[in-house]
């Protein structure tokens, strides 16, 4: 059943503490500007925070979990400045009906949004509930302490948090200046703590979007053209309208689907209806051969993003650039949604990044009212990014209108995501910079060319299906994404104090490919860029590669994590040995966010073009460390999935079709190939503010790598992927 009660409603019927409460004052605008995190946009306690007449809590985050482990970390985030065990705190992620709206989990910012406000709001809380105690017990709140959701008097006499909200109610405005926890008296914060996550996921048991069922439940497929440019010209779909299990066609415009009772009739009935359809293709797509040839013929916006005087050139002059090719998502579970219409509502349950986004796109989309879309989010198999979970949330939505009263579940096919999905955009660089006769860099240059970095809903015409109607939504002009965070732009300024540093930014609007956000935006291969350009000019000065970076780097806290990562390798007594090398890479991610320093070693068979990584060491600071096993998992994730990027993967196509659709046309790196050893060195910052982690190792991880091949065989490599093919014609030349 479609959820009818407005948020506060929902929560009121609950019988909690979730209503009004006197006992702090109304902000004022002012004020609201100082809060923290996403209380700046979502500023009632009750948005965030529930205690029930048990004195359990549900805590409500408008981020979600990708795997990240986010729902694990927003727990002991609330459970800490709650004063409640952690089995006591329900979360609830990303819900048009129930949670405050966060736009989208992005960026690396889920516990710099989400994780600053259910601190300070569980912190409000437990200061309200606290005076309350107060006021019950006759005593001073400095007399009283807390421990699990129980209030206790030094003298004697205690109340529990159920007992305290019986019959009231919270709709306070957050405040900025709560007192927190202070570190030292934390007993769940950054201390080992299973993963809620997980046990699903291992168990085989209902974990994910695509294991959800319903009663009465139908299945969708959808029929995509052969080519981004293809036009339906004729279609006859009597014979599919009669077959086993067939429910309904829905043809409208280019978007052509099919609902039956069983998955595999779906199928069956999707493969028909594909065989039925008679298509007109053209040449749309640019020729793959002169691909950043292309880009850089391509109309930009060039934008200078970094300019600061220069001393003069130095002596000797470098000069690089560096590409990046279409790579995707590749999420191994197929993109999913599920949709339900009945009495003028849509219900979908997606694996959105972005729920609130995705219904105002969907409620454009059907012609309908946003408040009678409702996204649920629902964890999916696989993301990181903008791949295909808001198209195939969109598929839902068309095919629960035309079967309305019924469940539609709609997956893609491997086909359907590794051809449709938007891809992370191909880019090109180029660095140039001199050293002066003492071997320091006298100035430094660079220039980067990139189509935008995100694409997400918000409208009609960024969701795939839309596109492909009759009457048909444009997509809205792309757009750059502003510094300091940027997209194709993201980390081209160096974090070093560099003379004469000069940046520019060549944002290209159109488009070759569908592209849109993928693990980074542009920091994957900028950082790839500058920091192999490092090394280059490193070997230029004869320099070491570690010493030559701390020359340039006041950050103290960047300087940490590169002598703690060079340390824990053992660069200073490292032992050459035949086939091998080594190397270093170092970022902030955004210049603002976590800092991530990496050496790798990787073997090379120059005879075949492979590149085994052997072993990984990782210094990473995040600030403070709620969950540490959290923020290893997340950077040994990121090494891998980077190092797939980097040594296998690469969207193929021709001037029509994209020719990469299949796990053999997109290899990406099997279980075999990932490193013997990845060890990754946490430094802990308590009280210090959350700077994330889901992001940090991507670009890193590209340049290490490719640090260490020239390392390896004394040839620079400059094009993503370090493919074998690559390789080998490279080495053979």
């Amino acid at each position: 059943m479609a959820l009818r009660l407005s948020r506060r409603e929902f929560l009121a019927a609950g019988g909690g503490l979730v209503l009004a409460f006197t006992l702090w004052p109304r902000l004022s605008a002012a004020q609201a500007q100082k809060l923290p995190g996403s209380l700046k946009r979502a500023p009632s306690l009750d948005s965030w925070i529930r205690i029930d007449d048990k004195g359990n809590a549900t805590v409500y985050t408008g981020k979600v979990e990708l795997g990240q482990g986010i729902k694990t970390a927003l727990i002991l985030v609330a459970a800490e400045e709650l004063a409640l065990d952690p089995q006591r705190i329900t979360l609830i992620t990303a819900d048009t009906a129930r949670t405050p709206d966060e736009r989208y989990t992005a960026g690396s910012h889920s516990m710099q949004d989400s994780g600053t406000a259910i601190r300070h709001a569980a912190a409000q809380v437990r200061t309200i509930l606290v005076a309350l105690a107060a006021e019950r017990l006759g005593v001073s709140a400095d007399a009283l302490a807390v421990e699990n959701g129980t209030v206790r008097a030094k003298g004697g006499g205690s109340i529990g948090y159920g007992e305290l909200v019986a019959g009231r109610s919270l709709n306070v405005e957050a405040a900025p200046g709560v007192p927190l926890i202070p570190p030292r008296e934390h007993r769940w914060v950054g201390k080992p703590f299973p993963r809620v996550d997980i046990p699903a996921k291992v168990t085989g048991g209902a974990a994910y979007v695509q294991d959800l069922r319903f009663e009465g439940m139908v299945h969708g497929r959808v029929v995509r053209p052969p080519s981004p440019g293809a036009q339906l010209r004729s279609l006859d779909a009597s014979q599919v309208e009669r077959m086993p299990g067939v429910l309904k066609v829905v043809r409208d415009g280019r978007f052509l689907g099919v609902i039956a009772e069983r998955e595999w009739q779906a199928i069956q009935a999707m493969r028909a209806l594909a065989a039925a359809a008679r298509w007109d293709e053209r040449p749309t797509l640019p020729a793959p051969q002169k691909l950043h040839d292309t880009l850089v013929s391509l109309s930009s916006q060039r934008e200078v993003i970094a300019d600061r005087s220069s001393r003069g050139e130095g002596a000797t002059r470098l000069e690089a650039a560096y590409r990046r090719s279409y790579q995707m998502h590749a999420s191994i579970g197929p993109s999913c949604a599920i949709a339900r219409s009945a009495q003028g509502r849509t219900t979908v349950w997606t694996h959105s990044q972005g729920v609130y986004p995705l219904r105002d796109a969907l409620a454009e989309m059907l012609g309908a009212a946003k408040e009678n879309v409702h996204c649920i989010h629902v964890e999916g198999a696989g993301c990181y990014g903008h791949n295909a979970a808001d198209d195939v949330a969109a598929d839902a939505a068309l095919l629960g209108r035309a079967l309305p009263g019924r469940a539609v579940r709609v997956q893609w096919m491997r086909e359907d995501e590794h051809a449709w999905e938007p891809f992370g955009p191909a880019m090109l660089s180029r660095a140039s910079a001199s050293l002066d006769a003492s071997g320091r860099i006298a100035d430094w240059r660079f220039e980067v060319w990139s189509n935008t970095h995100s694409t997400r809903p918000g409208r009609a015409g960024n969701l795939l299906a839309a596109t492909h109607l009759a009457r048909p939504f444009a997509p809205p002009p792309p757009k750059a994404l502003p510094q300091p965070e940027g997209g194709g732009d993201r980390n081209a300024i160096p974090l070093y104090e560099l003379p004469g540093v000069h940046v520019v930014h060549h944002f290209i609007p159109e488009m070759p490919l569908r592209v849109s956000a993928l693990r980074a935006l542009g920091a994957y291969a900028n950082v790839f860029a500058l920091e192999s350009f490092m090394d280059e000019l490193a070997a230029a000065a004869r320099a070491d590669p570690v010493e030559f970076r701390l020359q340039y780097l006041r950050d103290e806290r960047a300087r940490a994590v590169v002598r703690l990562a060079a340390d824990k390798f053992g660069w200073a007594g490292y032992e050459r040995r035949r086939r091998r090398g080594r190397g270093f890479a170092f970022a902030r991610y955004k210049n603002l966010a976590g800092y991530m320093a990496l050496a790798v070693e990787v073997e090379v068979a120059r005879d075949t073009g492979f590149v085994r990584l052997v072993r990984a060491v990782a210094a990473a600071d995040s600030g403070e460390a709620v969950s540490p096993d959290g923020i290893r998992n997340q950077i040994e994730g990121g090494i891998v999935q980077a190092a797939s990027w980097t040594l296998r993967e690469e969207v193929t196509f021709d001037r029509t079709r994209i020719t990469s659709r299949d796990w053999a046309g997109y290899p990406i790196l099997r279980f075999p190939e990932i490193p013997a050893s990845v060890e990754v060195h946490v430094v802990d910052r308590p009280g210090s503010p959350f700077l994330g982690t889901g992001e940090i190792a991507q670009g890193p991880t590209a340049a290490a790598i490719g640090n260490a091949l020239a390392d390896a065989t004394g040839v620079r490599v400059r094009d993503l992927p370090f493919s074998p093919a690559r390789l080998r014609a490279i080495l053979a030349g």
